[in-house]
């Protein structure tokens, strides 16, 4: 069964197109956690101001770009996976013993 949905997406390019998707978000969320921990010190700058709370941290905090770059990297391996699943194909192992085989190469 997964052979025949390798082949159907392989000959119809949905994986081709499910490929540059994946690969697309995981870039864009890499590059969006560079801008979380801006806005999320933006956000606690407008809700201190609204709140007048003074015990939110004030400065920028890396911890925002942590989800960001979780989904990146899920994103971008499970691209890598169903890349290597659905193009490359698997090493073909060949023994000493068989050795090689002169009427294949013809």
């Amino acid at each position: 069964m997964l052979k025949r949905l390798k082949k159907a997406f392989v000959e119809s390019f949905v994986g081709a197109i499910a490929l540059g998707w994946l690969f697309a978000q995981g870039i864009l969320h890499f590059a969006n956690s560079f801008a979380a921990p801006f806005a999320g010190w933006i956000t606690r700058w407008e809700y201190r101001g609204l709140s007048n709370s003074a015990t939110l941290p004030s400065g920028f905090l890396f911890r925002d770009a942590l989800p960001e770059l979780v989904r990146s990297f899920l994103e971008l391996l499970m691209g890598y996976v169903l890349l290597r699943w659905l193009y490359f194909k698997p090493l073909s192992t060949h023994t000493a013993a068989s050795g090689p085989n002169p009427e294949k190469d013809i």
